[in-house]
């Protein structure tokens, strides 16, 4: 039974702190981590070495920050995908494929939709990324709802599926007889004062874009009795059908939603006219694979992801400048993969922490 004294404003801080807890926890085990590569592969480097890990993204003033900002954004979407399902009670696995299918889309109507009005094309382009997603999703959220099927298995087989039919399909319908993609100008997203704030950085106004896509998913989730009945169905399905609540179809939206935020983000990406070109390339997705470790490391809320996401590419950003310590290149990636790594044992923080604030109250 709940003492008197704890209102519920008190269980959600506790719940939050305990949540941020855990996350600055495994990033400190992380970047520790980092730094014994660091001391084990080059000992007089090393501090240097992880100093540029700490303040590397910064390195050009306000074009590294744009540069942070630019590839945080994809990562955002596709860990508010991840998310997303998890907080409904799945395990999107998925993102890659969603990702592909959706930055195809984007590429398609980029380059061949010319008749569209300029101030329309980027925004059709756009929708048919999150569309394509979305409908690549549905699959596994048929099979899962209406056959058991578990999602783990079949967003990785669509992942693959997904993967070598766009590279089939990009090669018949975008390459030019130069393999090269001609995109049009006004299918790229508008800076929105980016380019001023950042100048020489590859940001754009689809940083906007992937905030406003946390504002809406975290209003969706916690604020909307929608949001309520795909978390119930995560929690407990068979109670959510006896309470009345259409599981079957709600499990088949949650992907949905996932899979669209995972096109969306690719269009952001492909559309960012940063010379990011779609290829044929016998290799999943990374932005929608990076989007699990964002999503376990924000602990599945919005507004975590949004932070982890801004992280995870500030670290990145940062370790672009690494080989300047004389460190090869292969270690910059064993250091972004242990920290990665780490964020998946934010659960385990989380209820270790848990338990350590309970056990403090008690007494």
């Amino acid at each position: 039974m709940m003492p008197k004294w704890i209102g519920k404003s008190d269980l959600l801080s506790e719940k939050n702190l305990v949540s941020l807890t855990s996350s600055i926890s495994a990033i400190l085990v992380g970047m520790l981590f980092g730094l014994v590569i660091l001391l084990i592969s080059n000992p007089a480097q090393a501090l240097g070495g992880f100093k540029t890990i700490l303040f590397g993204g910064f390195t050009g003033g306000a074009k590294g920050i744009g540069q942070v900002l630019y590839f945080a954004t994809p990562i955002i979407m596709t860990g508010l995908s991840v998310g997303f399902a998890f907080k409904t009670g799945l395990f999107n696995i998925g993102a890659s494929g969603q990702f592909i299918v959706g930055a195809y889309a984007a590429v398609l109507v980029g380059v061949h939709w010319t008749s569209l009005p300029p101030v329309l094309h980027w925004i059709a382009a756009l929708l048919a990324a999150g569309i394509a997603g979305g409908l690549w999703a549905l699959l596994p959220g048929i099979l899962k709802a209406y056959a058991n099927v578990h999602e783990v298995i079949a967003t990785i087989m669509m992942n693959y599926i997904g993967m070598y039919s766009v590279n089939y399909l990009v090669t018949r319908t975008v390459y030019d007889q130069l393999r090269n993609q001609s995109m049009t100008p006004v299918a790229v997203l508008p800076k929105w004062g980016m380019d001023q704030l950042f100048p020489r950085s590859s940001v754009n106004g689809g940083f906007y874009i992937a905030v406003l896509m946390v504002i809406l998913i975290h209003i969706l989730i916690n604020k909307t009795t929608f949001g309520y009945e795909l978390k119930a169905c995560g929690f407990n399905r068979d109670a959510s059908q006896y309470a009345g609540i259409n599981a079957k179809r709600n499990i088949m939206l949650s992907m949905v939603i996932a899979g669209v935020l995972a096109g969306i983000g690719a269009g952001l990406l492909f559309l960012a006219g940063s010379g990011k070109h779609i290829e044929v390339v016998d290799i999943l997705a990374v932005e929608g694979f990076n989007g699990i470790p964002v999503a376990l490391l924000g602990m599945s809320s919005p507004i975590g992801i949004l932070f982890a996401g801004l992280f995870i590419a500030y670290v990145t950003q940062g370790g672009f400048y690494l080989q300047l310590s004389n460190f090869v290149p292969e270690v910059i990636d064993i250091i972004i993969a242990a920290i990665i790594y780490f964020s998946a044992f934010s659960l385990i923080f989380k209820n270790v922490i848990g338990r350590w604030i309970r056990g403090r109250k008690e007494q």
